[in-house]
């Protein structure tokens, strides 16, 4: 990759594909319509292959969206982004080291529970969702962003632009910078630096701050880091 001439620079992420782990839920079909609105081929994953082209079908047949079991988007994909539930976050990942080896994978994974006072973050052994697959994937280039975005933006058919700064953390600059590129693919997004993998429990954490605003102002508030 050339040298960057400012913390802004970006490299161009054009024709990309992008494949969605867990493609079926409402953030993963929620960006799975966006990337794909943004031209990018979009493979959406599931452990049921019908129900990966169910979902694809419902965003429409205009758009370079396909469905298949998640194995098949891990292997064809160029970028995976994680979206699966926390539960089975581990194990998934685990069986798919072998296809995922090489390349950039996207956690935006958010390790919450909740109870009758609201959500609240969940203790990780290894500190964070994001440094959970790195453990199981020492051959891939993980990347935590995408955490604070709201599905039912994404989702609208009503909203064009979705005003947001996307924190990207992660140890390997190169994988940093594409998926803030690709982050910048998305009217109103745009990528923002946040820093290492070991700083990605605070970033998943904060998710429950903002549940809880969202609920109080019933509103679907994200991030804007000013100054930058």
């Amino acid at each position: 990759m050339a040298e960057q001439k400012s913390p802004h620079d970006v490299p161009d992420v054009t024709g990309m594909s992008i494949g969605i782990l867990g493609g079926t839920g409402d953030q993963g079909r929620g960006l799975a319509r966006r990337f794909a609105i943004a031209g990018h081929w979009v493979l959406i994953g599931s452990r049921d292959a019908e129900r990966a082209r169910a979902a694809a079908a419902e965003l429409g047949s205009r758009l370079p969206v396909r469905g298949m079991e998640n194995a098949a988007v891990a292997a064809e994909a160029d970028v995976v982004v994680v979206a699966v539930p926390w539960e089975g976050h581990r194990e998934l990942l685990a069986s798919l080291a072998g296809p995922l080896a090489g390349k950039i994978v996207i956690d935006c994974v958010n390790p919450l529970g909740f109870d009758k006072q609201g959500p609240f973050a969940l203790p990780v052994p290894e500190g964070s969702a994001a440094q959970q697959a790195a453990a199981v994937l020492p051959d891939s280039r993980v990347v935590g962003a995408f955490h604070h975005v709201s599905s039912v933006l994404l989702l609208d058919p009503e909203v064009d632009r979705v005003d947001l700064d996307v924190l990207v953390l992660g140890d390997d600059r190169e994988a940093t910078d594409t998926v803030r590129a690709l982050a910048g693919r998305i009217p109103g997004f745009r990528g923002v630096y946040g820093g290492r993998l070991r700083n990605a429990h605070q970033v998943e954490a904060l998710t429950a701050n903002l549940i809880a605003v969202n609920r109080r102002y019933k509103a679907h508030a994200g991030l804007r880091i000013t100054d930058v």
